[in-house]
This record gives C-alpha cells, sequence and structure tokens, in this order.
C-alpha cells in the first residue's frame, strides 16, 4: 500500500445542511425518546416540539436552552448544528 502521507488530503466538507428540527427529532430519537417525554423533561409543550422539529417555528434562546438542559448538550449544538455536526452523534 503506498503511503500519500497527509499534506495531500484535505478535511470534508459535510454534504447535508442540517435544519434545527432536523437536529432535534435526531436527538430525541437517538435518545429514545417521545414528544411526550421530551415535553416533560424540557417544559417545552409537545404542540411546540412538533412545530419546531418541522421548522415551523422558530427556536429563539430560551427554548434552545431548556432543550440543551434536557438533552444535556450545549445550546450551539441544537441553535448552530452547521457548525457543530460532530457533537450531535457524540449527545446520545
Amino acid at each position: 500500500m503506498k503511503n500519500y502521507g497527509t499534506k495531500k488530503f484535505v478535511a470534508a466538507r459535510p454534504h447535508a445542511k442540517l435544519s434545527v428540527g432536523e437536529v432535534l427529532r435526531m436527538l430525541r430519537e437517538l435518545k429514545g425518546w417521545t414528544q411526550r417525554d421530551l415535553a416533560k423533561r424540557s417544559g417545552i409543550s409537545e404542540t411546540n416540539l412538533s412545530l419546531l422539529e418541522n421548522d415551523r417555528i422558530e427556536i429563539g434562546k430560551k427554548r434552545a436552552e431548556q432543550l440543551a438542559k434536557a438533552f444535556a448538550v450545549h445550546p450551539a449544538i441544537i441553535m448552530f448544528p452547521e457548525y457543530e455536526a460532530a457533537e450531535i452523534g457524540r449527545a446520545a
């Protein structure tokens, strides 16, 4: 096997951009929680969680903090998924 060295390789770019709603659904499903479970843990209604997961409403700082606390992650993972993609997989 030929050794090409590390100088010839560059970091891969993400191929898909995740929305905040997709991240919320992914985190919730990785935990094995229903929307009802997450509602109890976060204090956000099931209706609002559904709207958030479907990107029908904006998350806002307060909701991001509530959800981050429920998932035990930093709020940036939820609010800025394009920058924190590597952390999403480790959050479950």
